[in-house]
């Protein structure tokens, strides 16, 4: 038996030869041993590739120190989805896209490291919700730290999308949690404010300084803790991140701009859940206009669901972020610079005038987009509460992904 599966083999292989060159077992054979020459081939471009490359990066880590800084950012988020990006999508492009594109561009990040924004130990400050700009959003990772590295970054970066300062921090800070509080701006028509029955409901309309007043009472109520969860969604009335501590908010004196009279808002909070500012300013604005009443704004922290109008996100900006402890601790050890950002303080003024303000103003003057929320006004119901919501309410501690602040946010 042995002996004929011997011969049998022998036989076999003296036969490959022709066997091969039959017209069906040759096509039959093609399509494999090609593949395999193909994938071996392949094998060896990416290898010589992957050698090429990491010889390319230890030449990069040699010549320049990988340190841990932080960059202050400025942006026009009109026409965006916010700042925080998401990787393997560009249905939708964010502040990050264009930040990681002119990161890698400029050498001081490895290409890899944009699919994978942990390998720069990337963190941002504040997302900022769609449509929403920043003039002094922070951010913090990893990079190669070359001489005019701000001027390489923003060489690749649209004119509306600003790197105003870099500066060292130690290795472990994080720019989110290393955050003490935010502030916010929201610039607004003053005709928002004007009484639904006894004045004009456009350009021509003047704040008085007794409505002004008014806005400022209400807006003061807000300080202190307080239940948010009827200003953002998916946030039952015992979740205990609803809470959120409010140091400032008050209104500016107006200012006219063309025929337009305009007011700026402000707000400081340590951090803001998603649409918490914009619901914030749509209720004093519904009781300002009379459609709500003034007892709604204390209802509002109670544990029943409340119809609170949002208003629109176009005039929503991140004004400045504070880290106040991290400046007392290594603000003065003579390594480390305070991160207060005083210096960069006619940058980010003059980014406003020139990018962030006339797209507020034109857009609201083309699009109207607060004289049509105000038209909304009416068909909230301040008084009732929304059975739906209050089931959806009852299932407390549900993890929720939101969009912006020190990890949720406006």
């Amino acid at each position: 038996m042995l002996l004929f599966l011997l011969l049998s083999r022998t036989r076999w292989r003296n036969h490959l030869p022709l066997l091969m060159a039959d017209p069906l077992v040759k096509s039959a054979s093609v399509g494999p041993t090609r593949k395999l020459q193909e994938e071996a081939e392949a094998v060896g471009e990416n290898g010589h590739h992957a050698k090429r490359f990491k010889a390319d990066i230890d030449e990069l880590n040699k010549k320049y120190p990988k340190r841990k800084v932080v960059l202050l950012m400025a942006y026009s988020g009109k026409g965006y989805h916010g700042m925080q990006r998401n990787v393997g999508s560009s249905q939708f492009k964010t502040i990050e896209d264009e930040l990681v594109q002119a990161l890698v561009l400029s050498s001081c990040i490895p290409e890899n490291h944009a699919e994978d924004m942990k390998k720069m130990s990337f963190q941002r400050c504040a997302r900022t919700d769609k449509g929403v700009s920043a003039a002094g959003q922070v951010v913090s990772l990893k990079i190669w730290l070359m001489e005019d590295t701000v001027d390489k970054i923003n060489s690749h970066l649209p004119s509306h999308i600003r790197i105003l300062s870099l500066k060292r921090v130690t290795g472990r800070f994080n720019s989110k949690n290393s955050c003490d509080a935010r502030t916010y701006s929201y610039t607004l028509p003053t005709f928002a404010f004007a009484h639904k029955d006894r004045e004009t409901q456009d350009e021509s309309f003047r704040l008085s300084q007794e409505t002004l007043d008014r806005v400022n009472e209400l807006l003061a109520l807000y300080k202190g803790t307080h239940n948010f969860h009827n200003f953002t969604s998916q946030k039952g009335p015992r979740d205990p991140s609803a809470k959120r501590y409010i140091m400032e908010m008050h209104c500016e004196k107006p200012f006219q701009q063309g025929s337009l009279e305009l007011a700026v808002i402000k707000v400081k909070g340590q951090s803001f859940m998603m649409h918490q500012i914009r619901k914030m300013i749509g209720l004093v604005i519904a009781v300002v206009k009379g459609y709500a009443p003034p007892s709604i704004m204390e209802h509002s922290w109670g544990e029943k669901k409340v119809d609170i109008p949002k208003t629109p996100g176009l005039g929503l900006v991140l004004e400045r972020v504070h880290f106040e402890k991290y400046n007392q601790r290594f603000g003065n050890d003579g390594l480390h610079e305070s991160l207060d950002w005083a210096e960069e303080e006619e940058k980010i003024e003059d980014f406003k005038r020139t990018h962030i303000y006339p797209t507020i103003i034109q857009t609201e003057i083309e699009e109207k987009s607060m004289a049509s929320w105000l038209a909304t006004l009416s068909i909230h119901d301040y008084e009732a509460t929304s059975q739906q919501n209050v089931n959806s309410h009852k299932v407390e501690g549900a993890t929720v992904v939101q969009s912006d602040d020190g990890g949720d946010s406006d």
